[in-house]
């Protein structure tokens, strides 16, 4: 039922850099493996919503709503141009904690899950690409909605875990310069920023 057309164009889909690629990897840099892996559990998290919302129908209902799409699009608009506020303005937010608490953990899966979340986009994005893998003359599409959900979050969780490693692999480099920390919190305050701005200028 999970045919190769489905895999590789989710894997395409999942490996361009977008919100949550850039917090797993700033995530990975700052806090090591560990918290990378949360960073992504709440990333993966934040699709839910949108995948239960087209598998249930209420993505139709978005789609032909322009306030509800964007009410949702502004708040999402909102928290990420705060993220790279908070990013520039912390000048602490590449140095290295090892005893990250449980705090901290929760707060980092429950940001992960806000970028997502606020980000209307992902609930039309799969209203349109969900049902293209599902078999025409299907008469109970439940199921296979529901499996090429499970699918892709976790081909998401995976490979967002890679990413944060990755980071978390080179992130001895690069966090003991302090000119490469400047430039590196510049970067993903700007990352943020202009993911924000992209939404904002979203049409539909």
């Amino acid at each position: 039922m999970i045919g190769i057309e489905f895999l590789v164009t989710s894997l395409i889909v999942v490996l361009v850099p977008g919100t949550g690629v850039i917090y797993t990897v700033s995530t990975g840099l700052v806090q090591g493996r560990k918290a990378s892996v949360f960073a992504a559990l709440g990333c993966t998290a934040g699709i839910l919503p949108h995948l239960m919302a087209t598998v249930l129908g209420l993505a139709a209902v978005m789609h032909t709503s322009a306030l509800a799409f964007q009410t949702l699009k502004y708040a999402g608009v909102a928290y990420l141009f705060y993220v790279a506020y908070a990013t520039w303005r912390d000048k602490l937010v590449f140095a290295i904690d090892e005893n990250a608490s449980t705090n901290t953990v929760v707060g980092l899966v429950v940001k992960a899950f806000l970028l997502n979340i606020l980000n209307p986009k992902l609930t039309i994005f799969f209203l349109a690409f969900l049902p293209q893998f599902v078999q025409s003359g299907t008469t109970e599409p439940l199921f296979p909605l529901l499996l090429l959900s499970a699918t892709f979050m976790a081909m998401t969780f995976i490979i967002f875990v890679v990413y944060g490693f990755l980071a978390h692999a080179f992130r001895k480099t690069v966090i003991e310069s302090p000119r490469v920390q400047t430039w590196l919190r510049r970067g993903f305050a700007a990352a943020f920023a202009s993911l924000g701005a992209n939404l904002a200028l979203a049409e539909k």
